[in-house]
């Protein structure tokens, strides 16, 4: 499902216009973003959880060249699924 389809489905599951709905996921979208760039964590309880994980700084390999590569340290957002939505997709 792309963001199209999820506004469309909103749209039809809530009773809103397509319009409305588009709102609804841009704001969802830009308060998590700017949470998760703040350091917070977002909970939707039943749903699940989006966090910021740091990663360490790491040694890769090029797998053309075989040659090690440095890879730099860095911050990644991750999705815990919460136990009912795990559940409904068992």
């Amino acid at each position: 499902m792309n963001k199209a389809e999820l506004i469309s489905a909103i749209a039809a599951e809530a009773g809103l216009t397509k319009a409305d709905a588009k709102k609804s996921v841009d704001a969802i979208v830009a308060v998590v973003t700017k949470a998760l760039k703040a350091g917070d964590k977002v909970t939707l309880v039943g749903f699940g959880t989006f966090a910021v994980s740091k990663r360490a700084a790491r040694t890769g390999i090029n797998p053309s060249t075989k040659k090690p590569i440095k890879i730099a340290a860095k911050k990644v957002a991750k999705f815990k699924a919460g136990a009912e939505l795990a559940k409904a997709v068992k």
